[in-house]
């Protein structure tokens, strides 16, 4: 898959989470990408001095370019297109005429695509909106240092990391994750924080799963549409091992999920548990397994299309709409307590 397809991703202002990065080559996860699922949306926010009302040429303009990247481009064509119709009827039926705010036209198209097509990647948004949380580590990673915001031994020998955003695993991505994993060499067990992690990159996801395994392992696919076709092609994903004194492999693995665990967050929990590899301790995550690209639908407006769907190789399902359930369910202010608890107690049964 080229790289230059893939530029993967994201969620919009916090509370709301970042959907998954998914590609296949050279990962681009940029905070421009920003998105949140229908149940996590924040608070509406006035539209910034510098947006001008939205005209209703320029609105025409951004619905032809959304319906038409919809029917090139949406991974299920029929669904696309069905969706684009009903987009094209509203438009001229005036439902967005009192719509003159850049940030409340997004909020009314994302309105009406986002359940017609049941798909919480598929948005759009206006420059204007602002960005926090998730994003923000995507737009500076080296300030976040690079989602790995904190990385601990907590008490019982036990590894702690609260990782907040899977980055695409170039050198410097990848150096921080080793150190990461280095730090915690010789602990007993493993606790992955995800509560505020929106997702990222499908490749992290893989690189860092390389520590939990001592063989090459399966973790996930992604099947992508061709642009202008009813075809596509998949592209697997595996744990390649580390086989160092930093890997967790034969350890217990515990992952700490929130409803705002979003889209490659999801797939690290989600390929984890398919394969009885780990614990999850928390809360359903938010339900957004279709990866997709960016569209550029003019006058500041943008639009997250999704042209791929994940697949795991184990159950042949993803998790988009119902998010992963978590092996034991807490709310997710509760869930590190109860992973150490857990692991304290595993580790006590083994010893």
């Amino acid at each position: 898959m080229p790289p230059s397809r893939r530029a993967r991703v994201a969620a919009a202002a916090r509370p709301s989470p970042l959907p998954l990065a998914l590609a296949g080559g050279a990962l681009l996860l940029a905070a421009a990408l920003a998105w949140s699922p229908a149940r996590a949306q924040p608070a509406p926010v006035a539209a910034t001095a510098t947006a001008a009302p939205v005209t209703a040429a320029q609105k025409a303009e951004v619905v032809g370019r959304l319906a038409e990247a919809l029917r090139e481009r949406y991974v299920f064509p029929e669904t696309g297109a069905k969706v684009a119709a009903e987009l094209e009827a509203k438009l001229a039926a005036g439902a967005f005429d009192a719509m003159g705010e850049p940030l409340a036209f997004a909020r009314g198209v994302t309105d009406l695509i986002m359940p017609l097509a049941g798909d919480k990647h598929l948005r759009v948004r206006h420059a204007s909106a602002p960005r926090k949380g998730t994003p923000a580590v995507f737009a500076d990673p080296a300030r976040h240092n690079h989602g790995f915001v904190k990385v601990e031994r907590l008490p019982g020998n036990i590894g702690y990391i609260k990782l907040d955003a899977f980055i695409a695993p170039r050198s410097e991505a990848r150096a921080v994750a080793d150190k990461a994993m280095a730090q915690l060499a010789g602990a007993d067990a493993l606790i992955v924080d995800l509560r505020e992690n929106g997702g990222g990159s499908p490749e992290m996801v893989a690189y860092l799963s390389g520590y939990l395994f001592a063989e090459r392992t399966h973790l996930n696919d992604l099947y992508f549409r061709h642009p202008g076709r009813t075809t596509g092609s998949t592209t697997e994903f595996w744990a390649e091992p580390r086989g160092n004194v930093s890997s967790f492999a034969g350890k217990p693995v515990y992952v700490l999920t929130a409803g705002y665990t979003f889209s490659g967050a999801e797939e690290f929990a989600n390929n984890l548990k398919a394969l009885q590899r780990a614990t999850l301790v928390g809360e359903t995550t938010g339900g957004g397994a279709n990866p997709g690209n960016l569209v550029d639908l003019g006058h500041g407006f943008s639009a997250f299309v999704p042209d791929g769907r994940a697949i795991n190789p184990i159950t042949k399902t993803n998790w988009e709409g119902t998010g992963v359930e978590p092996d034991v369910k807490v709310p997710a202010a509760q869930a590190l307590d109860a992973a150490l608890s857990r692991a304290r107690a595993d580790l006590a049964a083994r010893s």
